[in-house]
């Protein structure tokens, strides 16, 4: 199913596997789905889930959007996403008005793709944001020691090609994180917990969905192949009988 869902960044913890070694994971509260539109393509072009996430007073919706969720039987949300459909069998059992549970997407041990935004560092030289190595230290080098240095060229091009790594705004960028995998699921609040980081700071939202690439399928139980077939074994070839000797032709009686 390609659905996914809005949640909210809640922190990092650890947990500890059965055999003792400790999981860096991230908790996502995934909790509040609901579903405020279903589009088909016969009506809208395309197929499609629009869902709503999170809490908003009803004083900072505009009317537009207020009459699409009162439409829907929804309150406002602070996310509103869209999530399409390659196939439209695959919106199962889904209902405008209904809550999307966490385990009737996700499953443990499954793969998903997390997006969210990135944490802003406001203006960041090229050492910081791209790894430069810097200039010397040594001896003649005056306050030029975390400087790019020269950027342009020669008379010809005589000019700084586009796309030159220079010193800018770091972060605050929508990046996804890919093949995170579920290590377990909280049904009764709601949470998702994924191994690994995930990006953006806390209490950030960020959208959840099956990977893309990566995905592990079951193992199927293949029956064991046979071996090659011997050659059926000839069978003894029966001895061929010898003749039976012909009677000796009659010779006639000499005459006297």
């Amino acid at each position: 199913m390609t659905i996914g869902l809005v949640g909210r960044k809640v922190g990092m913890t650890r947990i500890f596997t059965d055999d003792g070694a400790t999981l860096p994971v991230t908790v996502l509260d995934v909790s509040d789905n609901q579903v405020t539109q279903i589009k088909t393509a016969e009506k809208d072009g395309y197929a499609a889930v629009q869902v709503a996430f999170g809490k908003r007073r009803a004083t900072r919706v505009n009317k537009p959007l207020a009459g699409h969720l009162a439409k829907a039987a929804v309150e406002a949300g602070r996310v509103l996403k869209e999530f399409r459909l390659a196939k439209p069998e695959e919106l199962g059992e889904l209902k405008v008005g209904a809550k999307v549970p966490v385990q009737q997407l996700f499953k443990v041990g499954q793969r998903v793709d997390v997006q969210g935004v990135t944490i802003g560092k406001g203006f960041a030289g090229v050492i910081k944001r791209y790894h430069f190595g810097g200039q010397n230290a040594s001896h003649g080098n005056s306050i030029s020691h975390r400087v790019p240095g020269s950027t342009g060229q020669n008379q010809s091009p005589a000019r700084v090609f586009p796309g030159k790594r220079m010193p800018g705004h770091l972060g605050n960028a929508r990046r996804t994180i890919s093949n995170l995998e579920i290590v377990r699921i909280d049904a009764e609040r709601q949470l998702l917990l994924v191994k690994g980081s995930v990006p953006g700071s806390s209490g950030r939202d960020v959208v959840v969905r099956l990977a893309a690439k990566g995905q592990r399928e079951p193992v199927k139980v293949q029956a064991p192949k046979a071996g090659p077939k011997a050659a059926p074994k000839a069978e003894p070839k029966a001895e061929a009988k010898p003749a039976a000797a012909k009677p000796a032709a009659k010779q006639p009686a000499p005459k006297a």
